[in-house]
C-alpha cells in the first residue's frame, strides 16, 4: 500500500511542472498518472489495516516529496539564471542544496539540546565512529552529485519517479 501511495506524489510533481513551470506532458503520461490515481484508490479500499492516521501521514509525505523535488527545480533554475554563465554543474548544486538544508538542521539541532549530548558522548573518541561517519558521508556525497545531475538531465516528475524507485529497492 505504502508503495501505491508514494505513486501519487508522482501526480502531484507532475501537476505541479504543468502549474509552476508550463512543462507540457504528452497524453501517455497523463493516463499513466491517472492508472496511478487509480490503483490507490483501489489499494486503499481493499486494505485490510486501514488507519487514518496512517493515510494521513503518507499523504502529507506525498506532498512534502512532490513540494520538495518543485522546491529544488524551480532553485536550481534561479539559481542559472543568478550566474553569469547561465549553467550550474553538480558541485554548486550540490554546495547549494546542503546550504539550504543548514537553517533547518541549526534549528533541530538546537531546539532538542543536541549539543550538550554531543559534547558528551563517548563516541566521538572511538576511530571506528569516525571511518563510518565518513564513509557514510562520502557515500551521501556521491547521492548527493548523481541526484544533482539527474535532476539537471532531466525534470523533477522523471527525478521524483526514478528516486522513489531507487529508494524501493533498497
Amino acid at each position: 500500500m505504502l508503495t501505491i501511495l508514494k505513486n501519487v506524489a508522482n501526480v502531484l510533481t507532475a501537476s505541479g511542472e504543468t502549474y509552476f513551470f508550463k512543462k507540457q506532458h504528452d497524453r501517455q503520461v497523463w493516463i499513466s498518472l491517472m492508472l496511478m490515481i487509480i490503483s490507490a484508490i483501489a489499494g486503499g479500499i481493499t486494505d485490510l489495516s486501514f488507519h487514518a492516521v496512517g493515510y494521513t501521514w503518507q499523504i502529507l509525505n506525498c506532498f512534502l516529496t512532490a513540494s520538495y523535488s518543485l522546491t529544488l527545480r524551480h532553485v536550481m533554475d534561479s539559481a542559472k539564471q543568478a550566474t553569469k554563465s547561465g549553467n550550474l554543474n553538480e558541485l554548486s548544486m550540490v554546495l547549494l542544496n546542503n546550504v539550504l538544508s543548514l537553517p533547518l538542521g541549526i534549528i533541530l539541532v538546537l531546539g532538542f539540546n543536541e549539543v550538550e549530548y554531543l559534547l558528551e558522548t563517548p563516541l566521538l573518541r572511538m576511530p571506528m565512529f569516525w571511518l563510518v561517519i565518513t564513509a557514510s558521508g562520502v557515500l551521501g556525497l556521491a547521492i548527493s552529485f548523481t541526484s544533482m545531475w539527474f535532476l539537471r538531465q532531466t525534470s523533477a516528475t522523471t527525478y521524483r519517479y526514478q528516486m522513489m524507485d531507487a529508494l524501493h529497492s533498497w
